[in-house]
């Protein structure tokens, strides 16, 4: 019997091109052929970074960005500026023809998929899927909480009715109480006919035509957020994570190993780990100020430093110049810090027992990997859904301290500096939330252990998301007969 082909069709971003392709890795190796659907420089780049052994087949949906006022070669979100982001999503909805194109020539070939597996953004897909009689499911590589927050902050605009910046959202009273400096510029100044509303008016509301929404998170975790979805949509919600990302970006993991020798020269959970994601980074005087406070704070740190906010992420640039004068100098004499230049192992860093914190974007991906290896977080969200991922890291799983929010706001050593040592002491505040990390750390190897008599929430969940398509079928053919 051929393989069931799962069509796998996320937005061009690698916040969501990225969580896509581990999913996809994770199907295939339970024996499903993935069909993954992209731009053309998307695939190139995606190709390049399969294993040898995977049979995953990429197909190219036709994009042109000239054809929508893009610069040439822009067909991701990477290579756009912020403010150019929109234009990206207004033409991915071009792609709907096309996509409608390949699944006609996938049935006409007598091998129909078995399932799509679309974007959130791609709210117009779920049609096309259903003008095939395909079941399609919204997959998420976010918090089912983040994007509850998302979902009911863009469908209502409650913050425009605000008067002191604090607001409620009238769907999801259970997020609590939700600050402007909490949303997006793009949200922030939304008013219901501005060109993102407009976006957002015709998305979101084709989400209630998905058969199912799947989410890499925890469900006794991200109960809260899931529940949003099950009373909203009246659909199935999968919570399969955590989804294992693959590593890119550096060189093996142990070839240089200075950060093990230095992790391995200091006592258990006294390490404060410091990084941004691949696609984040602070302004200069905040990263000046974040220095200031490392240094008073006499924690040990390991600290992975980009070319701050206005200069090329990319750049060859050397930290120093951005960093108090003998900072560098210092804290190696006192071999206190480690300062790494743009990117680290960063799951072999937080599982190391020497490691107490991290401070972090958390952007979600980032936030599974410290609750996973039970580590407490110092939360610095930055854009998208990582504000409210701070909230749920601080009032629901209270493993978490916001020391700062976004870039465009000064920060004080002083102040980062008692964060820091809150939650990096040894007893007190710092104590209990390593005690509640460390909880959150077995209930993910709970939701993931599959062994004979016992299958974990999230083993159940993707076997109850594989099922839907083939009960769904057997509806449609119950419906035929009659």
């Amino acid at each position: 019997m051929a393989k069931h082909n799962i069509i796998m069709f996320p937005f061009m971003a690698q916040g969501h091109l990225i969580p896509f392709l581990s999913l996809s890795l994770q199907l295939e190796q339970k024996g499903y052929q993935i069909t993954f659907i992209n731009t053309p420089l998307n695939v190139a780049n995606l190709r390049r970074t399969l294993p040898p052994s995977s049979t995953i087949r990429f197909v190219e949906i036709p994009f042109n960005p000239t054809d929508h006022n893009l610069p040439p070669n822009c067909e991701n979100t990477d290579t756009l500026p912020p403010n150019r982001i929109y234009d990206l999503l207004v033409a991915s909805t071009a792609l709907q023809p096309a996509f409608q194109n390949i699944l006609n020539d996938l049935v006409v070939a007598e091998t129909p998929p078995f399932c799509v597996v679309a974007d959130f953004f791609f709210g117009w897909s779920a049609a096309v899927s259903h003008k095939f009689g395909i079941c399609h499911v919204i997959f998420s590589g976010s918090s089912g909480f983040g994007l509850a927050c998302y979902f009911s902050s863009w469908i209502n605009l409650p913050h425009k009715n605000c008067e002191n910046g604090e607001f409620m959202l009238p769907d999801f009273k259970e997020a609590g109480k939700l600050q402007v400096t909490q949303l997006t510029p793009s949200l922030v100044a939304a008013t219901g006919v501005d060109p993102w509303s407009k976006f957002q008016k015709k998305n979101l509301p084709e989400w209630a035509e998905a058969d199912g929404f799947l989410f890499n998170t925890i469900e006794k975790l991200d109960e809260v957020g899931l529940s949003y979805f099950r009373r909203k949509f009246g659909r199935p919600v999968w919570a399969v994570g955590p989804i294992n990302l693959p590593v890119s970006g550096g060189s093996p993991t142990r070839k240089n190993e200075k950060w093990l020798q230095f992790l391995n020269s200091k006592p258990a959970s006294s390490v404060l780990y410091i990084s941004f994601g691949s696609q984040n980074t602070i302004t200069a005087s905040q990263m000046m100020q974040l220095a200031k406070a490392l240094d008073k704070s006499n924690k040990s740190f390991i600290w992975v430093v980009r070319p701050p906010l206005g200069f090329d992420i990319n750049a060859e640039f050397k930290p120093e110049d951005w960093l108090p004068e003998n900072f560098m100098t210092k804290i190696e004499d006192e071999n206190r810090g480690l300062i790494v230049e743009k990117w680290a192992p960063q799951i072999d860093i937080l599982s190391h027992e020497s490691v107490g914190g991290f401070m972090t974007h958390c952007g979600w991906n980032s936030v599974l990997e410290s609750l996973s290896c039970g580590v407490p977080m110092l939360g610095w969200p930055m854009a998208a859904e990582q504000f409210y991922n701070a909230k749920m890291m601080v009032e629901i799983a209270e493993v978490c301290v916001e020391v700062a929010r976004g870039t465009s706001f000064d920060v004080w050593s002083e102040d980062l500096r008692e964060k820091i040592e809150e939650v990096m002491s040894e007893d007190g505040k710092g104590k209990e939330m390593r005690k509640k990390a460390f909880e959150i750390k077995m209930m993910i190897e709970e939701a993931m252990r599959d062994e004979e008599g016992f299958k974990g929430s999230s083993v159940e969940a993707m076997e109850e998301f594989l099922q839907a398509p083939l009960l769904m079928k057997m509806k449609q053919n119950n419906v035929t007969r009659t």
